[in-house]
């Protein structure tokens, strides 16, 4: 498990990432997660309730009447994917990046490193490129706040009540329909935009 693990980090997910293939996400059969409830919030529901009850930090156009929440895991290497196809979009959108925990003890622990960080943009970059290099991302407190610890909880459960079964998970608002859309797994940009109508 240890030498499949390594082969993917090092080189499955930089040669994928050099040929622009996608990949899905991190779904919570891949770890011990706890079991996802049914969905409690219809699709139409998601954006507000997201809005209302997800933590999570701002990224891109801060004055930006379009909001793109994602909720992701530090962990998941396909939420880096998305992290970095997004940054072209950002000058056009406002990011709202909400972290969970499905994957391991480091999930938590990032996750909280990120929501009290003075510059959560700036050190999510640095997390990704190290967490995509095979690094394992950033080194964070293991003794964070517990208000810090309660918002990763929080998002947690609140992605679990979405019925969402992977990360990323984007939940916005296409800009020239106004409807609700949701995806699960990571885009490159030009899907990005298109999914949320900024081409």
């Amino acid at each position: 498990m240890i030498i499949i693990n390594a082969f993917k980090r090092h080189f499955l997910w930089p040669l994928l990432m050099t040929f622009g293939l996608s990949l899905t996400g991190c779904s919570k059969q891949d770890t011990p997660a706890a079991p996802t409830a049914a969905a409690a919030i219809a699709p139409a529901q998601m954006y507000d309730a997201v809005a209302r009850d997800g933590k999570g930090f701002t990224a891109g156009a801060m004055m930006s009447a379009q909001t793109v929440y994602v909720l992701f895991d530090a962990q998941c290497p396909h939420c880096g994917m998305l992290w970095n196809a997004s940054l072209p979009l950002q000058k056009k959108l406002k990011f709202v990046w909400i972290p969970v925990s499905l994957m391991n003890p480091k999930s938590t622990l990032q996750g909280a490193a990120l929501l009290i960080a003075a510059n959560p943009s700036e050190l999510m970059a640095a997390h990704e490129a190290a967490l995509l290099a095979g690094n394992g991302g950033m080194m964070a407190d293991a003794n964070p706040s517990a208000e810090a610890l309660a918002f990763i909880k929080s998002n947690t459960l609140l992605f679990n009540s979405l019925g969402a079964t992977s990360v990323p998970f984007i939940v916005a608002k296409n800009t020239r329909t106004g409807e609700v859309i949701t995806n699960a797994g990571a885009l490159q940009t030009p899907a990005f935009a298109t999914f949320l109508g900024v081409e």
